[in-house]
């Protein structure tokens, strides 16, 4: 029974976040970042207003929801990939995989979301920042098999070169969303110009991955 109680109380929480960040994005949607308040937020999902900053202690993560699947999705690729599989290979597969599904982490979050963070400072600058978490913890997973004969700087050289090629993709694809390019043709553009990066690439790490 107990086990049972912890579980709603668990579902419960995640549905109050979920509700949260829905009413928190609508409002950014039409209002603007910038424009829209906590007490605003708090009122439209009908909580308190510190139920609101429990859940979320940055406004920014109220927007980018997503952040920590976002921060992890490349070093999880590289520690999760097949054996045998290289780093950069693992990553292109991936890729390639949330472009095909139009995947909002890799991009595809619409028109109305890429707009909210294109016309708020603060978003794009926290964006910035989530994209250098992610190369950072890139270059951690790299490191954890890093060969011993190979420099000190490999691991993270090798991520901030894989890391640049991701948020090029990434910005491409918010490029697209700008434009009106519907998910379908931006997948369709972006596929074959990922396919350029990481052939671009390939020939430089291969050494490093032996």
């Amino acid at each position: 029974m107990g086990t049972e109680s912890m579980g709603l109380r668990e579902s419960k929480k995640q549905e109050t976040r979920q509700l949260i960040s829905d009413h928190a994005t609508r409002l950014f949607m039409e209002q603007g970042f910038e424009q829209t308040t906590i007490a605003e937020i708090a009122t439209a999902a009908r909580v308190a207003k510190k139920t609101v900053t429990n859940y979320f202690p940055r406004k920014e993560d109220l927007a980018l929801d997503h952040h920590e699947a976002f921060t992890a999705a490349l070093a999880h690729a590289v520690a999760g990939r097949a054996e045998g599989e290289s780093p950069l290979a693992a990553l292109r597969r991936e890729f390639a995989a949330a472009v095909e599904t139009c995947d909002p982490v890799a991009g595809f979050a619409g028109p109305e979301f890429a707009r909210m963070i294109a016309e708020s400072p603060t978003l794009s600058a926290r964006l910035r920042e989530l994209h250098d978490l992610r190369e950072e913890a890139l270059a951690v997973a790299l490191a954890a098999e890093s060969p011993a004969q190979d420099p000190a700087v490999a691991p993270r050289a090798a991520a901030a070169l894989l890391g640049a090629a991701h948020r090029l993709l990434f910005q491409r694809i918010q490029e697209l969303t700008l434009a009106g390019e519907p998910n379908a043709r931006i997948a369709a553009v972006v596929a074959p110009e990922a396919t350029y990066v990481f052939d671009l690439l390939e020939a430089g790490l291969s050494a490093g991955e032996g």
